[in-house]
């Protein structure tokens, strides 16, 4: 078992785009989810992406004419993020994302923790402290955009091998055991190279989070929560800080 920053570093960031779909996929992706939203600046234009990757949520931002903050732990998606971003406005910053006010002005228009990076933070008290966060540096009548895997279901037997991905050079394959806090996902990769398979594995915990627990901490906190979605598992949630 490794921490989530070495199982980034050691497997997962080096076929992070890959699994995801690609990489102009999701960029397309997240350029009409911000579009549909109306999410554009009209203040300081100042948007903070909280574990950001290799952009797919910085770089869309960036597009609709935000200055970014882009924080990650992993050197090599900060890196892709960079080459990317080529000339738009994207600050990357290697550091927690729970440190994120360190590095932002005193009032941001946005922030955004999407791609289940949320479900990485270690127990619920921090998942607390980061909305308590943005809320503080959030200007009035600005957005909290959130995303992550509703891990709360638990599956059982042969329905905890999820084929992730596969072609005809590579197969990603995860296994997950549940705990009652947390779900331990074994990521594990076959790759072809000369003719002979060669398999990578890996191992991480990540947080079970219920999207109701999110909700109405939100709402403790001050937020009003504009939109609650939830489809094939993952949770959308649109908050924002009242005027």
């Amino acid at each position: 078992m490794v921490s989530v920053e070495e199982h980034y570093d050691n497997l997962l960031a080096a076929y992070y785009s890959w699994i995801s779909g690609g990489f102009d996929s999701k960029i397309k992706e997240h350029r009409a989810f911000f579009r549909n939203h109306g999410i554009r600046p009209s203040d300081s234009g100042v948007a903070v992406d909280l574990g950001a990757g290799s952009g797919f949520q910085s770089i869309p931002l960036a597009e609709a004419g935000f200055k970014v903050i882009a924080l990650d732990t992993n050197r090599q998606l900060l890196t892709k993020l960079k080459e990317k971003a080529k000339k738009l406005s994207v600050v990357t910053i290697r550091d927690s994302m729970l440190n994120f006010s360190r590095h932002s002005p005193p009032e941001i228009e946005v922030a955004v923790c999407m791609g289940d990076t949320l479900t990485h933070l270690q127990n619920l008290e921090q998942v607390q402290q980061l909305l308590e966060k943005t809320y503080t540096v959030l200007a009035q009548n600005g957005t909290l955009i959130l995303s992550f895997r509703d891990l709360t279901h638990e599956l059982s037997g042969l329905d905890r091998f999820i084929p992730v991905r596969s072609d005809a050079r590579r197969i990603f394959t995860c296994f997950l055991e549940y705990e009652p806090q947390h779900v331990v996902v074994h990521d594990i990769v076959y790759e072809k190279k000369n003719d002979q398979w060669k398999m990578k594995k890996s191992a991480f915990r990540k947080l079970r989070i219920s999207p109701q627990w999110v909700n109405d901490t939100l709402e403790i906190i001050g937020y009003n929560v504009a939109t609650f979605d939830s489809h094939l598992g993952i949770v959308t949630i649109i908050a924002r800080k009242p005027t």
